[in-house]
């Protein structure tokens, strides 16, 4: 098997400049290609059995010295796409004295919602978006968005297709029925 052929050094920068947004035709910009012809040498760039080696090779030792895995994407959406707001809040509806009857001399009651929130340090704070009090008083909690990493997670998994294929046979059958 003969050795793989080394990059020049565009090759390299190519290699290097893809890495950053896996845009063929940017990266052959950026590495100095010509921008009229960047839209054409960039993806030839990208069929070479030695550039996609040498991209392969430079996105594994960016996840080894990063720590960002494909894996680890997939958890930290799937801790968003399967947070359970129970986790971080409780909420319900309460009895509770609102007045004093004095000619019955005994409590009017009342019910009011209650919304508690669990202590910072008891709760995952990576899988909450906001947290605020406003001058009101009025509490917003939000988590991230559960539909938005759901989707991702489908889209990984290939649940999802732009476009429906049917295959089967079908039998056509020309009437022709036109007066003469």
């Amino acid at each position: 098997m003969p050795a793989a052929r080394e990059l020049t050094p565009k090759q390299k920068m190519f290699v290097a400049e893809y890495l950053v947004d896996l845009c063929a035709t940017a990266a052959a910009t950026r590495a100095g290609y010509s921008e009229r012809t960047a839209n054409r040498i960039g993806p030839e760039l990208l069929v070479k059995t030695s550039i996609q080696s040498a991209i392969q090779e430079a996105m594994k030792a960016r996840e080894k010295r990063t720590g960002i895995t494909a894996d680890r994407v997939l958890q930290e959406y799937a801790k968003i796409a399967f947070a359970d707001i129970k986790d971080f809040l409780s909420f319900g509806t309460v009895k509770t004295e609102v007045n004093w009857d004095e000619d019955a001399n005994k409590p009017i009651y009342g019910y009011k919602q209650v919304v508690e929130a669990k202590p910072s340090d008891e709760v995952d704070g990576t899988l909450i978006n906001e947290v605020s009090i406003g001058k009101d008083g009025t509490f917003k909690f939000k988590l991230h968005d559960k539909k938005g990493a759901l989707d991702s997670i489908g889209k990984h998994l290939g649940m999802f297709t732009e476009n429906l294929k049917v295959t089967g046979e079908l039998e056509v059958k020309i009437i022709d029925d036109i007066e003469k």
